[in-house]
């Protein structure tokens, strides 16, 4: 088996095989047992997006304690009570603030919101309001009473970046939005000598699976650093040489050679669909419409008109002298049998 390439039943996964090499990716299994990849956040871009939301906290904290403080004063309430109301309001602030945010946005706060940033569940889904709960309660401890060193070692030591409350609540945290500056390059253009090479392509041995890692693959190309592009390149290329045929021409770049298969892939595809007995074509650009029909009128049909084969193809008839051996079409028969093959012509 590839390193790094997951070759499962019906699923495939893809990761870097190394920490350094790229966007880290997660490897996500959903509800249909679809296997997805999603950037996780680095450290650095938590850490600042985190400090962004303790100062809002802080200066939040800041107003409200002055407000409460002065009412307090006004109204000569005694102290067992401004206890009570300065209490309630750091649980409203150290604790609803993220609740609330990361409640009603699914999975974000200002300070993620302005590093790119989102909260979502293990599977990949939105956070949800339990999720966000467990995060806010736990951040007391980890964060505000242990000034967040619980919440630094679980973060380096877990493979998705996770603290304790994402690993108590079921989430992490992707890299929703990627810096400025990385997403620039343009995907590749297929050159006319793969087009033509790619013409030839046997692809019935081409999963889906397959094909659509090649696709994420190639549209998350300007992500990844030039040693993630190859070395990732050089995984998935060696898994679509393996069902498709024949090889490429020597010296082919990944990026290229991925590009070129599915570039076909999709041609073909709409060719297929084009060619399938309920699609009409329309008339073609620039061509005049047929002159009605002028002669005697023609005679109505006595039943029911069959219809025709698709694509112009010649009608079957039916041999005289195999009536009895032919029921139908030979394609009918061929589905009919359930045997597969060439079959040569009578």
């Amino acid at each position: 088996m590839l390193p790094g390439v997951s070759l499962g039943a019906g699923v495939i996964g893809i990761w870097p095989g190394r920490k350094g090499a790229g966007t880290a990716l997660a490897e996500v299994v959903t509800g249909e047992a679809v296997v997805l990849e999603v950037p996780c956040a680095r450290f650095p871009s938590r850490l600042l997006a985190l400090a962004m939301d303790l100062t809002i906290q802080v200066v939040l904290l800041f107003i409200l304690f002055v407000i409460v403080g002065l009412a307090i004063t006004g109204d000569h309430v005694n102290g067992a009570t401004g206890g009570a109301i300065t209490l309630t309001v750091s649980i409203l602030i150290v604790v609803g603030y993220p609740v609330l945010w990361e409640t009603l946005t699914r999975g974000g706060t200002p300070g993620k919101f302005a590093l790119g940033l989102r909260v979502v569940s293990d599977d990949g889904g939105p956070e949800r309001f339990r999720q966000a709960l467990v995060r806010g309660l736990a951040a007391v401890v980890e964060i505000w009473l242990l000034l967040g060193f619980p919440a630094l070692i679980s973060s380096l030591l877990s493979a998705r970046g996770k603290r304790l409350g994402d690993i108590f609540a079921g989430t992490f945290v992707i890299q929703q939005r990627l810096p400025a500056g990385r997403g620039g390059a343009a995907l590749p253009v297929v050159s006319p000598e793969l087009t033509a090479w790619a013409a030839q392509l046997e692809m019935s041995g081409l999963t889906d699976q397959t094909a659509e890692t090649a696709r994420r693959y190639l549209a998350r190309l300007p992500e990844l650093t030039p040693a993630a592009q190859a070395e990732l390149g050089e995984r998935i290329a060696a898994a679509v040489c393996a069902q498709v045929s024949p090889l490429p021409p020597p010296g082919t770049p990944a990026v290229a050679y991925l590009s070129a298969v599915l570039a076909e892939r999709r041609n073909r595809e709409h060719a297929r669909l084009a060619a399938a007995p309920g699609h009409v074509p329309g008339p073609a650009p620039g061509a005049r419409p047929a002159a009605p029909y002028e002669g005697p009128p023609l005679a109505p049909a006595a039943g029911p008109v069959p219809p025709g084969p698709p694509g112009g193809q010649p009608a079957w008839r039916p041999v005289p002298g195999a009536a009895r051996e032919q029921k139908g079409p030979p394609d009918q028969q061929l589905h009919a049998r359930g045997t597969g093959g060439f079959v040569p012509p009578a």
